[in-house]
């Protein structure tokens, strides 16, 4: 995988717009009239509220507290930063929180505690008990974090848990249980040596020894070498615990004959020579951040027959705590779980490693761009695995309920599982699928309007996420000025400036734009100006000659005149012609509506047109297209002259044969309300409809537009599709984000 890189000014304006922060609180009952402030608060709030004094458990009913953790911070151990202190942490527990949210559907807060008392810290939390359900610790320092957590667990009746500690260790044991596997060796019998006596690397042991590791086969070492019995310097409690009776000092003697190395120390701690002396099959994961012990390069130098993990994204196993810590609180949870214990800590270690076992579904191979199955190379399931969320949290749910830690056990675990698919966004999956695609085919995607400052930004930042070669057309010394006044002059280096005027090849672009437009009325001379000075016609020659792979344009000006520009060079299929297609994200649902670029009054065919268009996207997308021809009349009630078309489009895909579901004319909510749809038993659609085939563009924008502006939906497009090549065409309206995923779409050739 490609290294995604990430600059400060990038990060910053990420934590900014589009408003300061990563998450918002939203309301989740209507709060719209005085009959629901009534019942939200004053007096109706009372009813709940005494309910709650009689019998405390009723909390989980009439509260959010069954489904609320809080990310606790002091700052003094932020992310290998050190010491920054309880506000500079915030920004990492906001990602805390909202990776819960992505993940598993767990609302999260975070609060920081501007102390490092520990004492003082206790306290704090436990005067919040009563608003979560769960406790996740963040990003304090050892030796504190082992006071903290222990006198927590004891003094708290909900899960507490430290994330630095037990997530590490979870993933980690999920992990070695399969590199085990392929080894052919077991736990109880290998020799197992640990680099970074701080909170993962103790967490990490007393969960190996949880599993069955054996004391006399582990040795712990720190900055001093290796933690032996009846050493005194630098020693504590817990180091004490996991002393061995050993003669090794130093970590190189103790690597000699290992079967198992495990880091959470620092980069470079372990040399190819202490790799070459372990034994056969070793298994190394080396988990330091941001920079491994040693590389899986070095290590595969001089032993072939490792297994190597590490903590990173761009090299294969990487150990993520995002596997482990929303699905465990999310089985606790689900139980009113009154701790996280070791068995269910176990429980998600064995679930996790029976999952990578499995066959990897499509859409992951997809979405990371290359098949994925059990072997050296994947011994842990990947962070976006749709999967986790169904799998994870039974597993932890139930060793729960084994061990008495559930207050409230979960009757029908066939029904709670199929309720926890319903929990995953699917858009976020999506999203992903797509950046991964676009990665894999590091397209050189031409950017038309290098005047923009818009444009660069959203070029610079296709190029650093790694997702291919970002081509400005402009001049190199405006490109150059303006990157320097968006605050992005290391750029100028980066970018591949075009421009017309100076390029080798502008002579065989007019030559190929003569031969298309000399028999509609365009001499040498306007030929001329179209290819030199009209940035959208010489993108698209640029294009048509195989200079770059994809084509994003028109944040500068009108749609419809850019699309002009491009049919210029460009000729629609001849099946159906050009289409837009707009998806509308918004609460975990995609919608896509067509046409809302092209077609100004479609008549049937066209709708027809459009409908398989949107199919087609939509396959794209990796969703089973539904397709539903709406209008103001549901299966010719009422009568009107007007909608007479959207009946009769579906008709003309009867003729076709096409391969998706499609029915109509419906209303609305007759296309996408499941309740609805069951008063019309005769309809073809097996489900809520996921492509809207709209009456005209105009109903079609007013739609898209109201979605975007009173719910907050997220819309991506017009999808241009139904052209030759790969062009999307952003809107004079757009962000950078937007244009930056019109390019995204582009190299996928979505609606190609």
């Amino acid at each position: 995988m490609t290294k995604t890189k990430v600059t400060a000014e990038e990060a910053l304006a990420f934590h900014l717009d589009p408003t300061p922060g990563k998450f918002e609180i939203t309301a989740t009952v209507p709060m719209t009239t005085q009959r629901d402030l009534s019942l939200a608060y004053s007096p109706g709030v009372a009813v709940p509220c005494e309910a709650i004094a009689e019998d405390p458990q009723l909390a989980y009913d009439y509260t959010n507290k069954g489904n609320l953790v809080a990310v606790i911070s002091n700052g003094t151990a932020v992310l290998g930063l050190g010491n920054l202190g309880a506000l500079a942490s915030k920004p990492v527990m906001e990602g805390k929180a909202v990776l819960f949210k992505r993940f598993a559907d767990v609302n999260s807060i975070d609060l920081e505690l501007d102390t490092e008392d520990t004492e003082a810290f206790i306290s704090a939390v436990k005067l919040m008990g009563p608003t979560f359900g769960g406790i996740n610790l963040e990003d304090i320092k050892a030796p504190e974090c082992f006071i903290i957590e222990q006198r927590l667990k004891e003094e708290m009746d909900i899960p507490v848990f430290h994330d630095d500690q037990h997530g590490t260790a979870v993933i980690c044991a999920a992990g070695l249980l399969n590199a085990l596997k392929l080894s052919g060796k077991k736990i109880e019998d290998v020799q197992i040596v640990l680099n970074g006596a701080g909170a993962a690397g103790i967490a990490c042991l007393e969960l190996l020894k949880a599993m069955g590791a054996q004391h006399n086969n582990c040795i712990m070492c720190d900055t001093k070498g290796v933690i032996y019995q009846g050493r005194t310097e630098g020693m504590n409690q817990w180091k004490s615990a996991h002393a061995a009776d050993t003669k090794t000092r130093t970590l190189a003697e103790a690597m000699v004959g290992a079967d198992v190395f495990l880091g959470v120390s620092v980069k470079g701690a372990v040399t190819p020579e202490m790799v070459a002396s372990m034994a056969d099959d070793p298994v190394i994961f080396a988990m330091a951040n941001p920079d491994p012990e040693i590389t899986p390069e070095e290590a595969h130098a001089v032993r072939a027959d490792a297994i190597v993990a590490t903590g990173r994204s761009d090299y294969p196993n990487q150990v993520n705590n995002v596997l482990g810590f929303p699905y465990l609180f999310r089985g606790a949870l689900d139980i009113n779980a009154r701790a996280i214990n070791d068995e269910m800590k176990i429980a998600c270690a064995h679930a996790l490693a029976n999952l990578a076992r499995e066959d990897v579904p499509d859409e992951v191979a997809l979405a990371y761009g290359k098949n994925l199955s059990f072997g050296r190379d994947y011994i842990i399931p990947t962070p976006f695995d749709p999967r986790l969320i169904h799998r994870i949290p039974p597993a932890v749910a139930k060793a729960g309920m084994d061990t008495g830690a559930a207050r409230r056990p979960i009757i029908d675990m066939e029904a709670y599982e199929e309720g926890l698919k319903s929990r995953l966004d699917p858009t976020a999956n999506i999203m992903r699928g797509i950046n991964a695609r676009a990665r894999a085919n590091q397209a050189r995607m031409i950017f038309a309007e290098g005047d923009d400052p818009k444009v660069l930004r959203a070029a610079v930042m296709y190029q650093r996420q790694g997702l291919g070669k970002a081509l400005v057309v402009g001049r190199t010394e405006d490109v150059k000025e303006k990157l320097i006044a968006a605050g992005m002059g290391d750029a100028t280096r980066e970018l591949e400036v075009v421009n017309a005027a100076k390029t080798q090849h502008l002579d065989l672009y007019k030559s190929y734009l003569y031969e298309r437009l000399q028999r509609r009325g365009f001499d040498r001379k306007d030929i001329h100006r179209l290819a030199a000075r009209d940035r959208h016609v010489f993108a698209s020659l640029m294009l048509a000659h195989g200079h770059g792979d994809g084509l994003v344009t028109g944040a500068t000006r009108k749609s419809a005149h850019v699309l002009d520009r491009i049919n210029h060079v460009f000729d629609a299929n001849a099946e159906g012609g050009a289409v837009g297609i707009t998806a509308v994200l918004h609460k975990g649902r995609i919608v896509l509506i067509g046409d809302t670029l092209v077609h100004e009054w479609p008549n049937a065919v066209d709708l027809a047109n459009i409908a398989e268009s949107g199919a087609r996207v939509a396959r794209h997308l990796g969703l089973e297209p539904r397709v539903a021809f709406v209008s103001f009349s549901t299966f010719g009630y009422p009568v009107s002259e007007r909608a007479e078309k959207m009946h009769l489009a579906p008709q003309v895909l009867d003729s076709r044969g096409v391969d998706f579901e499609y029915e109509g004319e419906m209303t609305v909510d007759v296309a996408m309300n499941a309740e609805s749809q069951k008063n019309y038993p005769f309809s073809r659609l097996t489900g809520p409809a996921n492509i809207l085939v709209v009456p005209a563009r105009h109903s079609s924008s007013i739609s898209v537009k109201l979605m975007q502006e009173m719910a907050g939906a997220t819309v991506i497009g017009p999808i241009l599709t139904g052209l030759d090549q790969s062009i999307q065409i952003a809107s004079s309206t757009s962000t950078t984000n937007d244009i930056l995923n019109m390019a995204i779409l582009a190299a996928c050739k979505v609606g190609g």
